[in-house]
């Protein structure tokens, strides 16, 4: 058990190394893009949201 606990811990942390090292830093453009992407997403969730609870207030 100790063993295999061990070995998938290993393999997870040479998984990550291995992902770390090819990382790159975003560029500006690339940054504000998923900025604006990741707010328009936030937004639309809770205008979804508001919606259906004007609706729920509505019809009970």
């Amino acid at each position: 058990m100790v063993k295999k606990t061990f070995g998938s811990l290993k393999s997870f942390t040479l998984k990550s190394k291995r992902v770390w090292h090819v990382m790159k830093k975003p560029s500006r453009k690339e940054f504000e893009t998923i900025a604006k992407v990741s707010a328009i997403g936030i937004l639309l969730l809770g205008l979804i949201g508001f919606a259906i609870s004007l609706a729920m207030k509505m019809f009970v």
